[in-house]
């Protein structure tokens, strides 16, 4: 097990975060996260958190762990990934002729 990441919402934080939630043309996947934060925030644990949002204990940590190095911006930007080459085609999973 990791290291508890203990989350203290700055104010400007918290009114971001709560508008994140009340605004019905945010992704829901922001949305997620905002209530992951605001929940870590109100000193709600990770298993209680996983209860009422039925998000995995990875995925809060995470979470957790990204507001406290990038604050409410990093919740709102994905890591880039690197596309594998897999040896099929893309688009239909089919094998390419070569």
């Amino acid at each position: 097990m990791g290291k508890k990441v203990r989350i203290q919402l700055v104010p400007g934080d918290r009114d971001r975060l709560e508008a994140l939630t009340a605004n019905g043309n945010t992704p829901q996947k922001h949305v997620r996260r905002a209530r992951i934060v605001l929940l870590a925030g109100d000193g709600v644990g990770t298993d209680e958190i996983q209860r009422r949002l039925g998000a995995s204990k990875p995925t809060i940590r995470r979470w957790r762990t990204r507001y406290v190095e990038a604050g409410v911006d990093g919740l709102c930007r994905d890591k880039t990934r690197t596309r594998r080459r897999l040896g099929r085609h893309w688009s239909t999973g089919c094998s390419r002729r070569r």
